[in-house]
């Protein structure tokens, strides 16, 4: 399974607060993205400890990767 083959992917967990800072930055600004709970998905959640995250969310578009709630790399994502 690739996990990371969408536009804008955001793995998160049900009780992130950065996460839902995320995705609310990103509803604001009329962009979609897939979003994948860890909570829910244990193969996403083995795959992100395998590439070595251990922190949410992670953002995963097709130019740039980072985690945690970073206003100026989400600015990137909507420009």
């Amino acid at each position: 399974m690739d996990i990371f083959k969408d536009k804008i992917t955001i793995f998160s967990r049900s009780n992130c607060m950065q996460c839902k800072m995320v995705k609310r930055f990103l509803k604001e600004h009329s962009v979609s993205f897939k979003e994948v709970n860890i909570d829910e998905n244990p193969a996403a959640r083995e795959a992100l400890i395998s590439a070595g995250y251990k922190s949410l969310p992670v953002v995963k578009t097709d130019k740039i990767t980072f985690t945690g709630f970073q206003p100026a790399q989400l600015r990137k994502i909507v420009a």
